[in-house]
């Protein structure tokens, strides 16, 4: 059976301050690449799925240190296309208790945001692939983009390869004209896996659960209340057989919970709970949901609650990875799952 994975969207130089410094306070930036479909390549390479990250680079030193990362982690590269002047950098300030981060793009004339349709030869890309995930960052980045987006995913549903997609609202990036209520509709109308948080449903269609506040802090996240959201999605979105929202509860920076449900066939699947302390790096958490997520409906086909688990678990355990993509493999995340979370040294 195929198992093929293919993602599409923009993969940025970060640059971080280091221990918590405000970016005023800091004299150095520690560099690494990240960026939301590229986190969920690196996690399910290390899961050991085949992978395929499709993006567009400029022809430098800095888009070449990024393909080696990619290569390093196992992600496939050959169907990357090159052209324009410059990668998307993104710097990030980590926040600390009662601070919250802060990221600053700098993105603006990226070497994807000047993508077209055509530019990707998507047969060729998706000819023995399974899935497609791309994600709501791709189309706020330009028309372009989310022209080439819907290319993308019009070609995988002639093929019969499922598209996921995660909601991935993000506000300052919709800045080209139409917003993602006028965008997204047509693109996730193709899409046969829906991903989101707490807010996405609301902001990009205009959804809210019922009883909840989505400004909600404090660690509560009442996961039957979302049972709605879903329904309201699948009731729009047809296609879509399975429909999953990601539950944070943020106690403050460095403290949250983390929990899931899945939708799917008039059910509603809970996962646990996990308390997060100490908080080493939550950036590309709901990336890392969705690389274990798309492990474990490949792997668990019918299981939809173990699925769920294993994403859980899996993005659980990125938040005590630095950098955005989670290093985790299969068997920490079983461990997790099965109840070990004592972080005994291993010898």
């Amino acid at each position: 059976m195929k198992n093929k994975v293919v993602t599409f969207g923009e993969i940025m130089l970060r640059l971080a301050t280091p221990d918590y410094l405000r970016f005023n306070q800091s004299h150095s930036f520690s560099a690494t690449f990240g960026g939301g479909e590229a986190n969920v390549a690196v996690s399910l390479a290390n899961y050991g799925i085949p992978v395929e990250f499709i993006t567009r680079l400029p022809r430098n030193d800095l888009a070449r240190a990024c393909v080696m990362d990619l290569r390093k982690y196992g992600v496939g590269t050959s169907h990357i296309v090159y052209g324009g002047e410059r990668l998307g950098i993104y710097f990030l300030e980590t926040g600390a208790v009662a601070r919250a981060s802060k990221v600053v793009y700098d993105r603006a004339h990226s070497a994807i945001s000047e993508i077209r349709p055509g530019i990707v030869d998507w047969e060729e890309a998706l000819k023995d692939a399974a899935w497609f995930h791309w994600t709501g960052i791709t189309p706020a980045i330009s028309e372009g983009a989310a022209q080439a987006c819907l290319e993308a995913i019009q070609t995988a549903n002639r093929m019969g390869v499922t598209v996921s997609c995660d909601l991935n609202y993000r506000k300052n990036l919709w800045k080209y004209g139409p917003g993602a209520p006028e965008v997204m509709p047509d693109l996730v109308a193709g899409c046969d896996i829906i991903l989101g948080n707490e807010e996405d449903a609301e902001k990009v269609f205009g959804i809210k659960p019922q009883g909840f506040d989505a400004t909600h802090t404090g660690g509560e996240v009442p996961a039957a209340a979302f049972e709605s959201v879903c329904r309201q999605l699948t009731d729009r979105f047809p296609r879509a057989r399975k429909v999953i929202i990601t539950l944070r509860g943020s106690v403050n920076a460095n403290h949250n919970t983390w929990a899931g449900v899945l939708y799917a066939g008039d059910k509603l699947y809970q996962s646990r709970r996990y308390d997060i302390t100490h908080i080493v790096d939550r950036v590309g958490g709901g990336d890392s949901f969705m690389g274990g997520l798309i492990y474990g409906l490949l792997t668990y086909a019918g299981d939809e609650q173990k699925a769920l688990d294993f994403a859980v678990a899996a993005s659980c355990l990125k938040h005590t990875i630095y950098g955005d993509f989670n290093q985790v493999s299969v068997e920490e995340v079983e461990k997790l799952i099965k109840g070990d979370a004592s972080g005994r040294v291993s010898r």
